[in-house]
């Protein structure tokens, strides 16, 4: 697939090279609101043309796929951009900043024919569907309590992009995604409950801490810890009546201990590789994703939910 890349920043380098490293896919186009930016970023990865304007990169008609890679607040406008003109599409996470985005942008999609997917590059793992097989194989019982956690320090000028309003930013999003994400994953269902147990709101007007506890169907709880500020191994435990097993970072998952017992499954290339082919699958097949629009959606859900308990709204958003 002839792919173009839509902003110049870090994920989106990452992407970029991700792509120069499957033979079966063809990086053709970079799109940046900066000429110089699209440039040094066409140089930089030996992409064939660099456009200045995002509106340039939707319109090419060499792009058959767009990674849509710039803040969150921009993702709803920038996927809903490369789908009027006809492009499939792959958004960085998290897919908007409200469920109502997401239903727009998946039924827009559906209408045109179009395949386009959230970038929730872990779900896509290797070692993630090992853990589902080993959870439906009963190697630890019935689930009971899943804890995962995940912090870091930003400062200077990521921190500023990382918790900037305007932005969409904040851990919850950020990075609790992933938290989240995973619980699903995990439980194959939607909470019944979540209960804020601690939040810190900063100068910015975001989350830089949280600490939630899930309910699910059938008695299973969960703990979930997201902070930027504070360095946390990305851990993650699932329990069940007759085991454990355990991520020793369920982000960047290649190795699940299951009671006592480690297996890895190393990357190929730095993990992306496994979204990319999953997407190119879903546009080859015209079939639904293995992290589905239904459990997108219900993310979006959870995250915006969580948002409304703590009375946090971003610059600029319409509250619904």
């Amino acid at each position: 697939m002839k792919w173009g890349i839509l902003a110049t920043g870090t994920i989106a380098k990452k992407f970029a090279q991700t792509i120069n490293a499957l033979p079966e896919e063809t990086l053709v186009a970079v799109g940046s609101r900066s000429a110089e930016s699209a440039r040094a970023f066409a140089e930089q990865f030996g992409v064939p043309r660099a456009h200045d304007t995002y509106e340039a990169l939707a319109a090419d008609p060499e792009v058959e796929a767009i990674y849509v890679a710039t803040p969150n607040t921009l993702h709803y406008d920038n996927c809903k951009l490369c789908l009027e003109q006809g492009k499939q599409v792959l958004c960085e996470k998290p897919f908007t900043i409200d469920p109502e985005q997401a239903k727009a942008l998946y039924a827009m999609a559906s209408e045109k024919g179009l395949i386009i997917m959230e970038a929730l590059w872990t779900r896509m793992l290797p070692a993630y569907m090992e853990l589902r097989r080993r959870i439906d194989a009963g190697d630890i019982g019935t689930l009971k309590r899943i804890t995962v956690q995940y912090g870091f320090v930003a400062q200077g000028a990521r921190k500023d992009r990382k918790f900037a309003s305007g932005l969409g930013g904040g851990a919850l999003l950020d990075i609790g995604v992933y938290n989240l994400g995973f619980l699903q994953w995990v439980t194959g269902q939607e909470p019944v409950s979540i209960a804020t147990d601690e939040v810190r709101i900063n100068d910015y007007g975001t989350d830089e801490y949280s600490r939630l506890t899930l309910a699910y169907p059938g008695g299973v709880t969960a703990e979930s810890i997201q902070t930027i500020g504070q360095e946390l191994p990305r851990t993650a435990v699932v329990t069940g009546t007759d085991g454990v097993i355990e991520l020793p970072d369920f982000q960047c998952a290649e190795r699940l201990v299951v009671n006592g017992e480690a297996t890895d499954l190393p990357f190929e290339v730095n993990g992306f590789e496994y979204e990319v082919r999953e997407f190119a699958r879903c546009v080859r097949e015209h079939a639904a994703p293995i992290y589905t629009p239904g459990d997108s959606v219900a993310l979006m859900g959870q995250l915006y939910a969580i948002r409304r308990q703590w009375g946090m709204a971003f610059e600029g958003e319409a509250v619904r």
